[in-house]
């Protein structure tokens, strides 16, 4: 790390040189604009003087450019996190969750062309919470066969049989909040009491 710093403090010196020819100012109009010295950017320029933070505000504000490209540092590498779907059991699944532990939470997208066409319900531990977004779901849950339409949700523990799918012919497109461990998904919350 020390020698990628030193590298790229050393080469400042000629970018500086570069920058300022490129734009055809001299060092005395740099001066007058930065409140830097003639001698001080000279020194700056030929490599003797380390440059700071304090003198590199100033330069980059005057030729208009960031400090990465004033000391014409390394890139960085893209900072986004890129989700990648993962596809099993007939469903599109985007999860929107990246820990371990507690709630997770996914975007499904079940197509009409999935193997998930006649209900073949199953259980497993955990707490389960449906949103439509598009499309219509249908779920078997227990007893009870249901159409979500979207904008409805369903929420269930998933010790009881269920399944879900597509409702007709139609894709169907909705999120989901699964605890592996009973957690709940939302709180149901009441005002505070008013002590009369």
């Amino acid at each position: 790390m020390d020698d990628d710093l030193n590298t790229t403090l050393d080469a400042v010196g000629a970018r500086l040189r570069e920058l300022r020819t490129q734009r055809d100012i001299t060092l005395t109009d740099l001066a007058a604009t930065t409140g830097i010295s003639v001698s001080t950017l000279s020194r700056l320029e030929s490599g003797v003087r380390r440059p700071t933070l304090e003198l590199l505000l100033p330069l980059a504000r005057a030729y208009g450019v960031t400090l990465d490209e004033l000391v014409d540092a390394p890139p960085t590498g893209d900072p986004r996190i890129h989700l990648r779907p993962i596809s099993r059991h007939g469903m599109t699944m985007l999860p929107l969750t990246r820990r371990a532990g507690g709630i997770q939470a996914f975007k499904l997208v079940i197509s009409p062309d999935s193997p998930r066409r006649s209900p073949e319900p199953q259980t497993h531990e955990g707490y389960e919470w449906l949103y439509v977004l598009n499309g219509r779901l249908r779920i078997v849950l227990g007893e009870h066969d249901l159409v979500l339409e979207p904008g409805e949700a369903a929420e269930f523990d998933t010790r009881v049989p269920h399944w879900f799918g597509p409702a007709d012919d139609e894709a169907v497109e909705f999120l989901s909040l699964f605890g592996t461990q009973g957690e709940r998904a939302h709180l149901r919350a009441r005002p505070k009491s008013r002590d009369t």
